[in-house]
């Protein structure tokens, strides 16, 4: 019975040390060094980068917060170096950790390896010292039954290969180291010689470091994810057997378990959240927080987002009509005159009777000048809506113009006949005063 009793408790004890373990450490946890730099992180950087020298400044930028590395264990970040070994259209890009001035350790390699097809594949290798055999990220390329697999395509237990690489030649990175005058890209830092904007920090401790780069799963799983071997046929004749830099010391600290000691704040997990949420505040109000079973909330969070992205779609659509209403109003222009008047471009009738009563109203000049001014502050008004409505409301406000010409024409042409009539009177009444004259002369002789 006491037998059966100790079972029971050490199992009971068991379930309980295994569940804590589970609750401390998710699925991504491998308890090893590469812990503290995401390689999913890594790879999409290097799909948003231009250049390996950009990349390479980024990789190492604390505002990112994808280095978390201090593998010499003098408490700060460490700094890696990047390093382009070319063998024919492969491109195998190492990422480098700076020891000490007589030590490195590599710590995941790219190989870029373009196809006879023209396509490219990409894959992102861990160390095996950092994190253990054959941790590969890549992109998720498109992907058909294993061909030697004889029985139904189940996915659950059917692995795949790739035959569609297309996704990954557009990535500005990938152009570059393929450009004809690409110099290949080696960096010359080393220790304790290293670019001016580069100043190292204090390492986060793992849950801190995971709980940030916790809500960046959904985004990473949804375009990379793991495979299980190399896909370059040359990975270990070129570079892991001449290439693979690894430090002995990295090894030994490894078995040692001198870098345990990074695991152990897990409330610090919380802080890391509140950091995410603190830099990116629209994207963590979209993912829930504190699940236990990561997985099942990537992939919860993934369908969120997708939902999330087709009613931002929507809400796209519907703004962008909006304001696509909102310009055609505007561009019709509001021609806020004296009188008040409406945009030209919804009241052409209306200011057409406006040029209509103008011309009933030219017969004077004062009446001509009044409209002329009224439809040129119309036409002002109209240009600072829109040239289009001013040059409209100049055409319109031309017929006063020339009706207050042709009054002006008539003015001047009564003027004449009436100077002309005057000028008749005075020469007839000086005729006849001669006349009179001369005749009042010859009576007196």
């Amino acid at each position: 019975m006491k037998r059966f009793l100790t079972t029971s408790i050490l199992a009971a004890m068991f379930a309980v040390g295994t569940a804590l373990m589970a609750q401390d450490y998710p699925d991504e946890y491998l308890g090893l060094p590469g812990d503290n730099l995401n390689l999913y992180a890594v790879m999409n950087l290097f799909q948003k980068s231009e250049t390996l020298e950009g990349f390479e400044k980024s990789l190492n930028d604390e505002s990112t917060r994808i280095n978390n590395l201090d593998l010499n264990n003098d408490n700060y970040i460490d700094y890696l170096k990047v390093v382009d070994y070319v063998d024919g259209n492969v491109h195998t890009i190492v990422l480098q950790d700076i020891l000490d001035q007589n030590e490195s350790q590599d710590v995941a390699v790219f190989t870029v390896e373009k196809l006879r097809d023209g396509s490219v594949q990409i894959q992102l290798i861990g160390d095996e010292a950092l994190y253990g055999k054959n941790y590969i990220v890549e992109p998720k390329y498109a992907e058909t039954p294993n061909p030697g697999y004889t029985g139904r395509p189940n996915r659950k237990n059917v692995s795949v290969v790739t035959n569609n690489y297309i996704i990954v030649d557009s990535w500005p990175l990938v152009r570059f180291i393929y450009l004809p005058n690409y110099s290949v890209w080696h960096s010359s830092w080393y220790w304790g010689y290293y670019p001016e904007y580069w100043h190292p920090w204090r390492p986060y401790y793992w849950h801190y470091y995971y709980g940030y780069h916790y809500h960046w799963f959904p985004e990473y799983y949804s375009h990379f994810h793991r495979y299980d071997r190399p896909r370059w046929a040359h990975w270990n004749d070129f570079y892991y057997s001449n290439k693979r830099i690894y430090s002995k010391n990295v090894v030994i600290n490894v078995n040692e378990g001198r870098y345990k000691n990074t695991y152990s704040r897990p409330e610090q997990r919380q802080e890391g959240e509140a950091l995410y949420a603190k830099v990116h505040p629209e994207r963590a109000s979209s993912i829930s927080t504190g699940n236990n079973n990561t997985r099942r909330q990537v992939s919860d969070a993934a369908s969120n987002r997708q939902s999330a992205g087709s009613g931002n779609a929507n809400s796209r659509r519907s703004t962008d009509a909006t304001v696509g209403n909102t310009r055609a109003g505007s561009s019709q222009g509001q021609n806020s005159s004296g009188n008040a008047r409406r945009s030209s471009g919804e009241n052409n009738g209306a200011v057409n009777r406006s040029t209509t009563t103008v011309n009933n109203r030219a017969n004077t000049n004062s009446a001509a000048g009044q409209s002329t001014v009224t439809n040129r502050r119309s036409s002002s008004e109209t240009g600072n809506s829109g040239s289009a409505s001013s040059s409209r409301a100049s055409q319109k406000a031309e017929p006063a113009r020339t009706t207050r010409q042709q009054s002006k024409g008539e003015s001047s042409s009564a003027r004449r006949t009436t100077e002309k009539a005057k000028k008749e009177t005075v020469t007839k009444q000086s005729s006849s005063t001669k006349k009179e004259t001369e005749s009042g002369s010859t009576r007196r002789k």
